[in-house]
């Protein structure tokens, strides 16, 4: 694909998505990997008005996180973290 190409594409699509490696407490490469999806004109614009449910600053989390993975207290990090749970997909929606 050109350049030209790829930008004319870009240009007609307000979504985008790629994988992204994920990485544990320490920056280490984990063996799967996160969606990232980047955002453009109306997208934005639905995900801004419509799409958010709520809001949550978790900066002193974040921090509090941090400051064990800094101390060796990876153990006590990890049970800081908060809870991930699966995004439920129909058939059609999944990638395989």
């Amino acid at each position: 694909m050109s350049a030209e190409e790829w930008k004319r594409l870009k240009s007609e699509c307000p979504v985008r998505v790629q994988w992204d490696p994920e990485r544990d407490l320490l920056l280490r490469s984990l063996p799967h990997r996160s969606l990232q999806m980047g955002l453009e004109g109306a997208a934005i614009r639905s995900y801004v008005r419509d799409w958010i449910v709520g809001i949550e600053d978790v900066t002193p989390l974040a921090l509090e996180i941090h400051g064990l993975v800094q101390a060796g207290r990876i153990e006590e990090a990890k049970a800081s973290l908060p809870a991930e749970k699966a995004y439920p997909l129909s058939g059609a929606s999944r990638v395989l």
